[in-house]
Parts: C-alpha cells; sequence; structure tokens
C-alpha cells in the first residue's frame, strides 16, 4: 500500500511489534486480568473513588474544544518509565510549557497492552500509566482507538496469547465484532472520563480491499460510525473525529492512478485515497473534527523538489480537505517529513536542518488551515535519538529539552487554534532562501539553506545560520 513514514507501513509495524516482547506483554504476564462486580472498566489494581479515576475528576460539560492545538503522541517509549529523578524532570518540563502540550496514546501499542484480551475482561495497566503521566504535565489527553484484540480478529483470545507481529496488529476487527470494538471504545470512555477527543483507528489498518486495489471504505466508515455513536451516549460533549487516512502522493510525472485535482511540484495525490476520504465525508454519522495523516514526500521517499519545498504538500491537502469539510477542526494526527532508511530510522540529518524542516512542515499544515497537528516522537529506551523531543528518562541525566521539544513548543503557543495569519514582507532576494509564518504578534522565520544569509523580513535586517529559525516580536 505504500505507506513510509516513522513507524508506518512495514517498517513501522516491526517496531510496534517490540513492543509485545518490551513494555506491554511483560505487564500483561504479570497481571492478573479480572473485572470488578458492578464496574466493567475496572481492573486488579486500579483505584477508584467516588466520581474519581486515578485521581482525576471528570471533566465539566463543555470543557473541550474540538481544536486543541500542536502537540505530539506518545510511542512504544515514554518518559512514565525510567529513573524516578529523570521522569520527574520530564513531568516537569512538559508542566512549565508556555502552552500545555496536547498528547496522543493509542489503547492497544505504542505504550499500551491488550486493553481487553479475552471478552469482557479489561487490562489497562500500560495505558493508565500513560494517562497518568499526560495528567501529571498538564497536557490534554487524546486517545486514539486503535488497534484491537486478538479474539475481535480471528486470533486466540487471553492476554499471554496475544500476537504483537506486524500481519496481527495491522488486522481490523472482524465486521461480526465491530459492535465489540465499538463497546470497548465505550469502556475506554468511561474509565478515563476527563479524555474528551478520540480518534478512530489509525491509517486504515486492515482495510484493503485487495480484489478491487482500493481502500475499504465501506468497512471503515461502518465502524467509525458503530464507535462515533457509542461514545456520544458516554457522553454527547466527547469529540469524535477520522478518517486518519495516509495522504500518499506519486511522483507528479506519474498518470496512473494519480489525481489531477490535488497536485503540485511535490508531486500528485494518489486517487484511491481521495475517494476513501469523500465516502467516509459523505456517509459519517457525524463528526467534531477531521483527521489525516501524511508525509512530505512520496510514496517512493521523493523530496520534491527539495525537503523544504516538498512540504507545500501539506498545505495542498489541507485546503483540499477543508473545502469539503467546512467549519470541522481539520487535525493532522501525524505528519513526516524526513525519509527514514530501511529501518524506519532518521538520523541522517543534522538537529538544525530537522528542526528547520519541521518547522517547515508546520507552517505549511497552519497555511493549510490545519489548528492541530501531532509530532511522532519517536523516543529509544537508555539512549538519545535524532529527533526526540526529551532525552532518554532511562539515563540518570534524562528528560531534559531537546531542540525538537523546544521548537514545537514555541510554535504552540505562538499559533494556537483560532490564530489569524497575517502577510509579512519579505526582500526579493530572501524570498527563495526563507520560509515564514506571521500572526499580529509573532513572525517565524526559516532559513532554508545550509550557509549563513543575511534576512531582511518585515523591514528588519538580522543574519541567520545555516538552517536557522528565528522567532520575531512585530
Amino acid at each position: 500500500m505504500g505507506r513510509h513514514g516513522w513507524n508506518s507501513g512495514a517498517r513501522r509495524w516491526r517496531l510496534i511489534a517490540l513492543l509485545g516482547v518490551g513494555v506491554a506483554a511483560l505487564a500483561l504476564i504479570l497481571t492478573v486480568v479480572t473485572t470488578l462486580p458492578g464496574d466493567d472498566t475496572g481492573t486488579k489494581g486500579t483505584t477508584r473513588d467516588g466520581d474519581k479515576v486515578h485521581g482525576t475528576p471528570a471533566v465539566p460539560p463543555g470543557d473541550a474544544k474540538p481544536a486543541v492545538g500542536w502537540g505530539f503522541t506518545h510511542t512504544q517509549y515514554s518518559a512514565d518509565e525510567g529513573g524516578e529523578a529523570a521522569t520527574r524532570r520530564a513531568e516537569e518540563l512538559l508542566a512549565d510549557q508556555p502552552r500545555p502540550l496536547p498528547q496522543i496514546q493509542h489503547i492497544m501499542g505504542w505504550g499500551a497492552g491488550n486493553p481487553e484480551p479475552v471478552k469482557g475482561r479489561y487490562d489497562f495497566s500500560a495505558m493508565d500509566s500513560r494517562m497518568d503521566f499526560i495528567r501529571a504535565t498538564d497536557g490534554t489527553p487524546v486517545v486514539t482507538l486503535c488497534c484491537a484484540p486478538d479474539w475481535m480478529k480471528g486470533g486466540k483470545p487471553g492476554a499471554d496469547n496475544t500476537d504483537w507481529s506486524q500481519q496481527a496488529l495491522e488486522t481490523a476487527p472482524e465486521r461480526a465484532h465491530f459492535k465489540d470494538y465499538a463497546k470497548l471504545a465505550a469502556t475506554v470512555a468511561k474509565r478515563y472520563p476527563d479524555v474528551r477527543h478520540f480518534i478512530v483507528w489509525n491509517e486504515f489498518k486492515g482495510f484493503w480491499n485487495s480484489e478491487e486495489a482500493r481502500w475499504d471504505y465501506e468497512g471503515y466508515t461502518d465502524l467509525y460510525n458503530l464507535v462515533y455513536k457509542e461514545l456520544k451516549k458516554v457522553n454527547k460533549d466527547i469529540m469524535v473525529g477520522g478518517p486518519y487516512l495516509v495522504m500518499d502522493s506519486v511522483d507528479p510525472r506519474q498518470s496512473e492512478g494519480a489525481s489531477t485535482e490535488v497536485e503540485g511540484a511535490w508531486g500528485r495525490m494518489d486517487q484511491r485515497v481521495l475517494d476513501a476520504f469523500d465516502y467516509w465525508n459523505k456517509n459519517k454519522a457525524g463528526a467534531d473534527f477531521v483527521v489525516v495523516d501524511g508525509s512530505s514526500y512520496t510514496v517512493d521517499d521523493e523530496m520534491l523538489p527539495d525537503e523544504f519545498k516538498a512540504t507545500d504538500k501539506l498545505t495542498a491537502v489541507g485546503k483540499w480537505v477543508r473545502e469539503r469539510t467546512g467549519d470541522l477542526p481539520l487535525w493532522w494526527a501525524e505528519y513526516y517529513v524526513e525519509p527514514g532508511d530501511s529501518n524506519d530510522e532518521r538520523d541522517d540529518w543534522s538537529e538544525p536542518h530537522r528542526v528547520a524542516v519541521q518547522a517547515s512542515g508546520l507552517m505549511a499544515m497552519a497555511r493549510g488551515g490545519a489548528s492541530s497537528g501531532f509530532y511522532w516522537n519517536p523516543q529509544n529506551r537508555g539512549e538519545d535519538c535524532a529527533g526526540c523531543l526529551w532525552r532518554s528518562t532511562e539515563l540518570d541525566d534524562g528528560g531534559t529539552e531537546l531542540p525538537m521539544l523546544e521548537m514545537l513548543s514555541r510554535f504552540s503557543a505562538a499559533f494556537p487554534p483560532g490564530t489569524q495569519y497575517e502577510k509579512v514582507s519579505v526582500a526579493a532576494d530572501d524570498v527563495p532562501n526563507v520560509r515564514v509564518l506571521a500572526d499580529k504578534d509573532t513572525v517565524l522565520v526559516v532559513n532554508t539553506l545550509d550557509r549563513p544569509i543575511n534576512a531582511k523580513i518585515d523591514g528588519k535586517r538580522f543574519p541567520m545560520k545555516g538552517y536557522g529559525v528565528k522567532w520575531l516580536k512585530r
């Protein structure tokens, strides 16, 4: 299906499979899975106190808004594990951000175990840890409802039998279990009443129609609608979004299967993706926000014409989606601007280069009408990694800020949902070399060259380092 990107496609699932051997599988082996009498959301070892769950009260109606801003996704390893001092530093680091960062956690995989290894019996121990960490950092929690327990996919039930392989995890629930999955979604919503934003499924995983060589958008939409209705029964104020499609593009010279409607120097959209989006949009039971996913580069990892101008794709896709969805806030659940290697690792660029292109990507999404976007944090265990937001909390001196977090945090604070963007003057000589985004208070400038320049922006002349990122007050 041609999906490339950090922690996605075939490379992505090799990483998720490790989770079954690492964090989640160990938790499942050690945890006695049970259902507390009279409480179908309980797990042994979990405390409940009146209307509180894990010490967090239910959110009053109307507190949530469909657009949450710019944040990140927790992956296999995160800061809820590690040394006490390092974990505390990471909590304080995120809690001290000028604007709290929204944070995504999946219900199975990416740090969470099998939530329902046997029908009607739940284990949220690993997910509880992540949710408690998000609360400790004052972040807005967002839950992605993916993936599905084995027994919903034709596999064996039981915690010890969970199949964490690529093939198993990339399988959607069988149609006969769509209602069971919707019930699981409702159980999650009841367990975490402070979570008001839910994304339904991830990248159409398992929804591919091999016979017709297209997405099974009918199947996904049926699942989405059932989940949507169940969540609204739990609380009408819950915000639900989809379809979380991967907005794939191909080389601009390709004609077969390529869109003639959404194209640019960066490439042409895969028409099958647009068809799937249109079907969901016309047949959805409802939505509070719309979710997409994608990379600036093509399915063949081509960054056209270069890594900075390729981000124009994110603008074009955003505008196309907004034209069809009206006032619905647009979220990018994942976005990628740097192709990975055969192991889906990204360490060829220097950190200044990486931050500059990432900033360009955020700017492009904002110009396309997006109000929220989530950086996929490629956290490693016990070592630093390219593009991480903080130093691993497995290190004695871990939990401290890295350049990507500084950039993401400043962008989140400067350009929250509802920002009215304004034009900014750029010297003619600088136009090919810089990317800018501005509102009435702030101008963000990115030097797209690997050498220093003297830029003139908004009438001000100033030097910039190679791949420099500059914040100006207006």
